[in-house]
């Protein structure tokens, strides 16, 4: 009967039903209780029953399924679905856009399920939004040094419990996360007090020219008269407006600093800082749990020392950014190599002593 072992399913043929209910005959033929049967077979005893009293009527077999939903869209509005597609597919090139286009017109009013499934049965596509043109990641300029203190970049990020927004500068050769400043707000103001407090820690104080920044300021300097001059150092951001804004451009351009900017929604242009912002984020979770803003700044400070000096980083070979801000990252990396070689010979030696020892 094609049956395995174990219950009956909910559902199985005329055949089947016929030959259990034959089964459970010949077994209360020679004195089994039908509940026992039934049990042994894996039929529950009221199926039996009703199995026995549609057999006598002759319909053992299931009843066909019913019709479609009541709601079914009508043969109209299938073929209204079918015209707003013709006119409109190219214009809105989504179907929520079509279903809602449709009531906007009085033309037909559906769900947007019901558009998609439509056009699916059609074998009708909309065409969708137009890939972008691809633009290439803007190299490095001539000028730069992959060294510390030669590449900075720096962004926004969010902490909504405190209801206050962190500029981190970082520098991107050796990962040293530079300085933090909290604010309320994400303005170019941000920017500069961040970027004055991270040439004081990097020991760049020397960059810092204020008069030359009060002139270009008051249109005594231009900033194509600072063109001309090789920046010392390169800033690297995305596309925001704080980024983009003049009073920054002046700042930077004042300082002897280089602009570089991301790609337009390609955050991976930027990936050092979104990094940072990941792993600080995700490993000290507690941050963004914190409501007092004082609470916040010094538990950033707490977190920004333990990143630069304790946490080892694998983008740098496991050392720290410190270590290869200040140039102790090679001699670390080089200790461990030749560790490793050292312990992997005094393993062969021990080995072939023993075994020299041993005949």
């Amino acid at each position: 009967m094609g049956l395995t072992a174990g219950p009956v399913p909910p559902r199985v043929d005329a055949e089947v039903k016929a030959g259990l209910l034959r089964l459970i005959g010949y077994a209360t033929a020679r004195g089994w209780p039908a509940a026992r049967a039934g049990r042994l077979l894996g039929v529950q005893p009221e199926r039996v029953r009703r199995w026995r009293h549609r057999a006598r009527s002759g319909r053992l077999g299931d009843h066909a399924r019913g019709g479609g939903a009541v709601h079914t869209i009508l043969p109209e509005e299938r073929a209204a679905i079918l015209a707003l597609y013709d006119v409109w597919g190219e214009v809105d090139k989504s179907h929520r856009k079509l279903a809602h286009r449709g009531s906007r017109e009085n033309l037909v009013h559906v769900s947007e399920s019901t558009v998609l499934r439509v056009l699916a049965d059609e074998h009708l596509i909309l065409p969708g939004k137009p890939a972008r043109e691809p633009r290439q990641r803007a190299d490095w300029p001539d000028w730069v040094a992959w060294k510390p203190n030669s590449i900075w970049i720096y962004d926004f990020t969010h902490f909504t419990a405190c209801d206050r927004v962190a500029v981190a500068v970082m520098d991107v050769v050796s990962r040293k996360w530079l300085t933090t400043l909290v604010s309320v707000e994400e303005t170019s103001l941000q920017v500069e007090v961040a970027f004055l407090d991270a040439l004081h820690v990097a020991g760049l104080e020397h960059l810092i020219d204020l008069d030359t920044l009060d002139a270009v300021r008051a249109g005594r300097i231009g900033l194509s008269d600072l063109d001309d001059q090789t920046p010392v150092m390169l800033a690297v951001s995305d596309n925001g407006p704080q980024m983009r804004s003049m009073s920054t451009r002046q700042f930077m351009a004042a300082f002897a600093i280089g602009q570089q900017f991301g790609r337009p929604s390609t955050p991976t242009d930027q990936a050092w800082i979104e990094s940072l912002f990941g792993h600080v984020k995700g490993e000290w979770p507690h941050l963004e749990a914190i409501r007092d803003p004082a609470q916040l700044i010094t538990d950033l400070q707490q977190v920004q020392t333990e990143y630069n000096t304790v946490r080892l980083h694998a983008s740098l070979g496991y050392v720290t950014p410190d270590d290869e801000h200040y140039g102790r990252a090679d001699a670390i990396r080089g200790a461990r190599r030749l560790g490793l070689q050292q312990a992997r010979q005094q393993r062969i030696d021990y080995r072939r002593s023993k075994k020299v020892q041993q005949q």
